[in-house]
């Protein structure tokens, strides 16, 4: 695997850096969703009697008798706060494919210019090889890194939308039961 690494060129490193990146974002935030969702999953008596951190800011505005728009903001606020993340993770999955892709442009020149470097004479199959060894690798490791990353941002965005429907229906319930978790 290290080999192969080297073998791939200078743009290696960055795409070595997105997969390290999104690998920590996505246990991360997987963990922090699992938390959240576990927190919400009560009925919602326990849930005001005992709230959450992800909805005593939404609770604290209901106390001091917010009206839906300030309450929607306090909500948006919360999901923002939580979906932080998920952006570099989105940009991840983007830009992996373009590195990649980089690396393929760059052992094709280095391809070429082996074959312009030997014109006139006969071309040896193992002079262009190493440029596109090199364009293959990084090909293969940007889409390596952008596909699972992809997949796991969609996931983690799914849960997320669940997290952020509780929420609501927490809020929802606590205004029309008059109970804001005092």
């Amino acid at each position: 695997m290290i080999e192969f690494f080297w073998k791939g060129g200078p743009l290696m490193w960055p795409i070595l850096f997105c997969s390290v990146t999104a690998l920590a974002l996505i246990l991360a935030k997987t963990v922090q969703f699992h938390g959240a969702r576990k927190r919400l999953s009560a009925g919602i008596e326990e849930l005001l009697a005992r709230p959450p951190r992800e909805v005593t800011a939404l609770l604290a505005e209901l106390r001091r008798g917010a009206d839906r728009e300030r309450l929607a903001l306090t909500g948006t606020r919360a999901v923002r706060e939580l979906e932080k993340g998920l952006g570099v993770l989105s940009l991840i999955a983007s830009i992996a494919p373009l590195l990649g892709l980089t690396g393929t442009v760059t052992g094709m020149i280095q391809a070429f210019m082996s074959i312009a470097a030997h014109s006139g004479s006969r071309i040896e199959p193992s002079l262009v090889a190493g440029g596109i060894y090199e364009a293959l690798i990084t090909t293969a490791a940007g889409l390596f890194v952008a596909v699972p990353t992809h997949v796991a941002l969609h996931f983690l965005e799914g849960r997320l939308d669940g997290i952020a429907l509780r929420m609501k229906a927490l809020t929802l319930a606590a205004l029309e039961s008059g109970n804001h978790g005092v």
